[in-house]
């Protein structure tokens, strides 16, 4: 289903209960930042609903509201998004509650300055793979993009929850700490 703007795309939501719905950053009238704002309402109205934003360019004063929980969260640059396989992935991941982040906007995100953190402790190939966490990768694909074992991928893992102080805990996983501690870290200019 195709709809015109914020409101309908809310309401559209509301009735039919998608797993996920795919936003345009830009949705009319205006053209700015309606699709962010829908992308929060749908957060907060439908939890169970993974939002996927599309966005012409990078702007982090818009990609990091919705990032705040990134469960079930995804930001792809439309430019990008050439391979029909890697985006029905995304949307896969994002319906299934994980992440989708296009390596550019992970890149802006990051690239911003920030204040010293634990993040500093991490080594640079450590960073590399906390990034690709950021994207949400997983082990597989992150030692693929690295043509490495899964277990020296594992190895690093460990490394970052241990340099971040994210002990093992029975009640959530420390991926997602790990990449909010990233993102928290990064302040926009």
């Amino acid at each position: 289903m195709s709809v015109g703007d914020a409101e309908t795309l809310l309401a559209a939501v509301a009735e039919h209960r998608p797993d996920v719905a795919v936003v345009d950053i830009g949705l009319p009238p205006a053209q700015t930042d309606e699709g962010v704002r829908a992308a929060v309402r749908l957060r907060e109205d439908h939890p169970g609903t993974g939002v996927l934003i599309l966005s012409q360019y990078v702007e982090t004063t818009y990609a990091r509201q919705p990032l705040a929980d990134p469960a079930g969260i995804g930001c792809l640059l439309k430019e990008r998004v050439v391979d029909i396989g890697e985006f029905v992935d995304a949307m896969e991941r994002v319906a299934g509650g994980g992440t989708a982040l296009d390596p550019e906007v992970v890149a802006q995100l990051f690239g911003t300055s920030r204040r010293a953190t634990a993040l500093d402790r991490l080594t640079p190939r450590e960073r590399e793979v906390l990034a690709l966490m950021a994207e949400g990768r997983t082990n597989q694909s992150i030692a693929g993009a690295f043509t490495v074992s899964e277990r020296a991928v594992e190895k690093h893992i460990a490394n970052i929850f241990t340099k971040l102080d994210l002990p093992p805990s029975g009640t959530g996983h420390r991926r997602v700490p790990a990449v909010l501690r990233y993102l928290d870290s990064v302040t926009v200019t």
